[in-house]
């Protein structure tokens, strides 16, 4: 191996052994409530499967939607699934680019921490809409006559707590209002709005989301309105989660900019970092007035003596 490559494969696997011990310092703090989120996911789940139980087949109800964008069908029904795993992927890997990249402005943790948050939240809304009331599924697998239309009551409580992962979830009927796939979306975009960096990104990001909308209606797996409700719910969700989780938690490395913070934690924070690296915590040009002014007082004290 050339010499070159070597030192760069050091200094890389440095930075990256380095970027894990900060990030297991923070999750020994934060792993219960991650742990309940992940575990949320789960019951998540167990909802959409009771709402299958609970789902009639019957007249697809009228769409807007479904008037001007024509159905995909079933040798179709791919193409919005392979784009909504597009952008999960790719999110998942640009939370841990800060292991390998330096230019570092969070903390994986705690960006999942905040992800994860906003997602139950959202989920739990969810959950309340679909289960209040039972819309007959527009995608062809639930139709009347569809042999997974419905489910055949269960006879023990172990056919309900088990998923059939991932059968259950593509071929799922009943969990319509609102989206899930676009809940995943919209709050992996917003997330990277407030922390990504490339703003070509976030405008390609925000064009996907579109084309994955308009793929998920034609496809004719939700309703237009379960679209709709979607992207001002998923937004209205993730400001309030954003106003009540505070960035003042974070310990700051004197290496780079974090997760932006607000207030007074911000300019203490701020003030930490600038002491931290052997800066006044001043402006520079207030501190360079005050050594001035000092300066000259000395002077002038010199010569009076």
């Amino acid at each position: 191996m050339p010499p070159y490559i070597a030192r760069e494969a050091y200094k890389l696997w440095k930075r990256i052994v380095m970027e894990l011990m900060l990030e297991l310092k923070i999750l020994s703090e934060k792993w219960k409530l991650l742990l309940l989120a992940i575990i949320f996911q789960y019951v998540h789940g167990i909802a959409a499967k009771v709402a299958h139980y609970l789902h009639q087949p019957g007249r697809i109800l009228p769409d807007i939607g479904f008037r001007f964008l024509p159905e995909l069908g079933r040798e179709r029904a791919y193409i919005s699934e392979t784009l909504f795993t597009f952008v999960f992927v790719t999110f998942f890997l640009w939370t841990f680019h800060p292991f390998v990249f330096h230019n570092k402005r969070f903390y994986t943790v705690l960006v999942w921490y905040r992800v994860l948050a906003t997602l139950v939240v959202a989920q739990c809304l969810r959950i309340m809409s679909f289960l209040s009331t039972s819309l007959p599924g527009p995608n062809y697998h639930c139709h009347e006559g569809s042999p997974s239309a419905t489910l055949a009551p269960p006879k023990s409580i172990s056919e309900v707590v088990f998923l059939n992962f991932p059968y259950g979830v593509i071929f799922g009927c009943g969990d319509l209002i609102f989206s899930s796939h676009m809940i995943f979306t919209l709050v992996f975009i917003w997330t990277y709005q407030k922390y990504g960096t490339k703003r070509w990104i976030k405008r390609l990001a925000w064009l996907v989301s579109v084309v994955l909308s308009l793929l998920i209606i034609a496809s004719r797996k939700h309703y237009t309105v379960d679209v709709v409700v979607a992207w001002y719910t998923v937004a209205l969700v993730f400001y309030f989660v954003d106003r009540q989780l505070s960035d003042s938690d974070i310990s700051e490395r004197s290496s780079g900019p974090l997760l932006p913070l607000r207030g007074k934690d911000s300019r203490s924070k701020e003030e930490m970092h600038k002491l931290m690296n052997g800066v006044s915590t001043g402006d520079a040009t207030d501190w360079r007035q005050r050594t001035q002014d000092t300066s000259v007082d000395s002077l002038a004290n010199g010569n009076a003596v």
